[in-house]
């Protein structure tokens, strides 16, 4: 299933000087503004070889951006796992142990397993508790579309729409279905909760010089809509949501898909996508839409998403 290695034009650079934060966590910065309003956090580097995030969040330190009202919190979220970076097998420093992105629910962080992913989520619980709105930045394998992702809340798409890019947006009405996301972490899993908006945005392809650029240009859409920097988003184009449906999880290693995939293609009712072992994995409705389908065949990570079309699409 593996494709061509990619072309890296971002590569890691020296956190070091970042190491030290000011509230007590490593790679942790925050910045008050002495000024009411909302409190937003950059999350960067939920998995290590996603560097758009890194580069979106160093861009804020830099420039030495502060908030105009409110509180404005940059993190670097799994360094262990970015310092592994190897050039030559360039995926493989995603993570360590255990997807941080995967392991913020209460039997996870309350548990008794130890994992450097781990420690970095209990070490960055209230961080990410204490956050009124949260960016969490992303990126993929595959060179496809940028697209947001978040949980069925109004308070999540009514901010994504009106931000307007990506204009694709990923719509999980009942959760991931794999595990529970940071976006996902105590309030702001909870529909009827006081939380503001929490939601992953996949900027592109993880090593090209435009995944970074549309990172760096989002996250400061984000502070601007919040009104914490000047600015203001362009006016949003014609939008494209899908509904998640299923999170498929490869159980064997004889997993392989009924043909290439990168991600968005459609399939009909029916039709083929995958078989596992003994097991089919086929379209549950039209215009089953695949995303993220899986680089690589490792047992007990997600083989890929089935969506569909959500019917009202915003204008």
């Amino acid at each position: 299933m593996s494709a061509t290695p990619p072309v890296l034009e971002v590569l890691p650079r020296d956190l070091s000087a970042y190491r030290q934060g000011n509230v007590g966590i490593d790679y942790v910065h925050r910045f008050e503004s002495g000024r009411p309003g909302p409190h937003v956090l950059i999350n960067a580097l939920t998995h290590g070889n996603e560097f758009c995030g890194m580069v979106a969040a160093c861009e804020l330190l830099d420039r030495g951006v502060r908030p105009l009202v409110g509180t404005l919190t940059v993190s670097f979220a799994n360094v262990e796992a970015y310092e592994s970076f190897n050039a030559d097998k360039p995926f493989e420093s995603r993570l360590l142990v255990h997807n941080l992105n995967r392991i913020w629910a209460p039997e996870w962080l309350d548990g008794g397993q130890d994992s450097p992913e781990l420690r970095r989520a209990r070490a960055l619980r209230p961080v990410v508790a204490a956050a009124d709105h949260i960016l969490d930045i992303h990126s993929t394998a595959q060179p496809v579309a940028p697209f947001w992702v978040y949980p069925a809340f109004e308070r999540n798409s009514r901010v994504a729409l009106a931000i307007g890019r990506p204009s694709v947006h990923m719509v999980m009405p009942q959760g991931l279905g794999s595990g529970t996301p940071l976006i996902q972490h105590g309030r702001h899993g909870d529909s009827a909760s006081d939380a503001g908006a929490a939601m992953v945005v996949e900027c592109g392809q993880h090593f090209l010089r435009a995944t970074s650029d549309l990172a760096t240009g989002v996250t400061r859409d984000f502070l601007a809509h919040f009104g914490l920097i000047e600015g203001r988003p362009a006016a949003p184009g014609p939008q494209r949501r899908y509904e998640l449906l299923e999170t498929r999880v490869i159980k064997t290693l004889e997993f392989a898909f009924a043909r290439p995939l990168i991600g968005f293609e459609v399939f009909a009712k029916g039709e083929l996508i995958a078989t596992d072992g003994p097991d089919e994995i086929r379209a549950p409705c039209d215009e089953c839409t695949i995303l993220m389908p899986a680089r690589s065949v490792i047992a007990g990570r997600e083989a890929v998403y089935l969506t569909r079309p959500i019917a009202d699409q915003p204008q």
